[in-house]
């Protein structure tokens, strides 16, 4: 059976997913990993530890149907974005990738923009840089490991290091350079009039290309390590949250993507470099020339969720959650809560946010906290939402993904705090079926996206629509819930 491979390599996890051509999983593997964390301000991974996983995750998918081998006609890459990779001339890299969960590069962030205005930078990069963010990392490298900084032959995200064990060549694609810090948003290439003020060598700069180019084929290398077929094509892929987008459908205006996981986001596809210009949101380049995407980040999705039930709750699973929480009315009945446990990024960009319940009185019980704490969180994507709005960008869909599609209150929560239908995804691994995608269309199998997507993508047939009445009471309680964070900023 022809079937294409994405292989999703995440901050946990690497997953290898094979799907046929109508998008049906057929095969699957899956390898973890942890974080390495020298310091409580670092996070770094190994790129070896991550190779050795890849390999596991392959082995796992082929030994589940071993008549999928020779099938596969492309393979295609979905990775975490923002990170570091640094490789010397011997094309190995020189230490541990510093990934996007890395918060040692404050300083870095301010000196960049002492030699380069704020305003400046975000009129090319459309963003504001973060830490974890691969220019602010390499800045810290050169200030901190100028040993290492010396060796530097080539930088890159961690995914294009895999697909280069994988492929024997070198590069990146637009998505995921565009996370870098080190990206001109508008032109799609890198900015280098910024870069050559920052003193970062060009030749550090790997070739981009876009996710469905194709970069390789599948090396005897790789075969021997991976029990893949030598001489099956390659596409570049991209960065995770575009190749979710990707695996949703989502190549046109008009389609939003609503991840509530551990942390959630809220994604729009464009037909052009859109971007606010407070830059609370992150605009990204998309899967082909001619796309890009809007995204507000938020950093406590489902956490809050595990927080509330193992640490204060003490409860066992999060389908009683739900049941509990079934049972109280929209809006909490007066209850609130601000969902920052750990910070936030949109729309404050503040890590010093601290969580909040408020209005709480004797009548509220722990149904009511799980309630709050769900609407809490959805509460902080509409955020997102209004923002997107106040830029022109309306959704006449939402696409629900993570662990939060699998809730039929939560996509309720969703449709009626957007005022919009939501739907979801039959296939679990968007990412991975996004990074599937990206190889067919590189393969020359479909011509563009919109028919890959066509055939691959598939909707589940139930949507949920939004209540007016609860519409009603959710604009009334956003009103409050965003003077939470306003009355409290001083004290956080």
């Amino acid at each position: 059976m022809e079937c294409f491979v994405g292989i999703d390599i995440g901050t946990s996890s690497v997953r290898a997913v094979a799907v046929d051509m109508t998008g049906r999983t057929l095969a699957a593997g899956q390898c973890e990993y942890d974080i390495i964390k020298p310091e409580l301000d670092k996070a770094e991974q190994s790129m070896e530890m991550m190779w050795d996983a890849t390999v596991g995750a392959i082995r796992q998918m082929l030994e589940k149907d071993g008549t999928i081998k020779d099938g596969i006609k492309g393979i295609g890459y979905s990775g975490q974005m923002h990170g570091l990779v640094m490789l010397g001339k011997d094309k190995k890299p020189i230490r541990n990738a510093i990934i996007w969960a890395d918060q040692r590069t404050a300083k870095e962030i301010v000196e960049i923009y002492e030699t380069v205005k704020e305003e400046e930078f975000g009129a090319v990069y459309c963003n504001r840089l973060s830490t974890g963010f691969a220019l602010a990392s390499l800045m810290w490298v050169k200030k901190h490991e100028p040993e290492n900084y010396e060796k530097i032959d080539m930088i890159m995200c961690p995914k294009d290091y895999i697909r280069y064990r994988m492929c024997g060549e070198l590069g990146t694609d637009a998505s995921d350079a565009s996370s870098t810090g080190m990206w001109d948003m508008k032109k799609r290439t890198w900015a280098y009039d910024i870069l050559k003020r920052l003193e970062v060598p060009f030749s550090f700069l790997p070739e981009s290309h876009e996710a469905y180019e194709r970069a390789g084929e599948v090396t005897a290398d790789c075969e021997k390590a991976t029990g893949l077929k030598r001489g099956t094509v390659i596409a570049y892929g991209g960065g995770d949250s575009l190749m979710m987008e990707l695996g949703n459908g989502m190549i046109r205006n008009g389609f939003m993507a609503s991840t509530i996981g551990t942390a959630c986001h809220l994604t729009c596809a464009l037909d052009s470099p859109v971007y606010d210009p407070q830059l609370r949101t992150n605009t990204w380049c998309h899967a082909s020339e001619h796309l890009w995407s809007i995204m507000g980040a938020h950093l406590s999705g489902g956490v809050a969720l595990k927080w509330l039930k193992n640490n204060i709750l003490e409860m066992g699973t999060f389908d009683e959650m739900n049941e509990y929480a079934a049972k109280i009315p929209a809006g909490s009945e007066g209850l609130l809560f601000l969902p920052y446990l750990n910070g936030e990024r949109t729309p404050h960009n503040d890590p010093e946010a601290k969580a909040v319940y408020l209005g709480m009185t004797l009548k509220h019980t722990k149904a009511h906290m799980i309630r709050s704490t769900m609407e809490g969180i959805v509460y902080s994507m509409k955020e997102s939402m209004a923002i997107l709005e106040s830029l022109g960008i309306r959704a006449d869909r939402v696409i629900a993904s993570g662990g939060g599609a699998k809730s039929p209150l939560f996509r309720q929560i969703q449709a009626d705090m957007y005022d919009c239908p939501v739907y979801t995804n039959r296939e679990k691994e968007q990412a991975s079926l996004g990074a599937a995608v990206s190889a067919a269309v590189g393969c020359g199998y479909f011509k563009d996206y919109e028919e890959a997507c066509g055939s691959m993508v598939r909707l589940n047939t139930q949507i949920t629509e939004p209540d007016p009445e609860h519409v009603k009471i959710y604009n009334e309680e956003f009103l409050r819930f965003k003077e939470i964070y306003k009355a409290n900023k001083r004290i956080f």
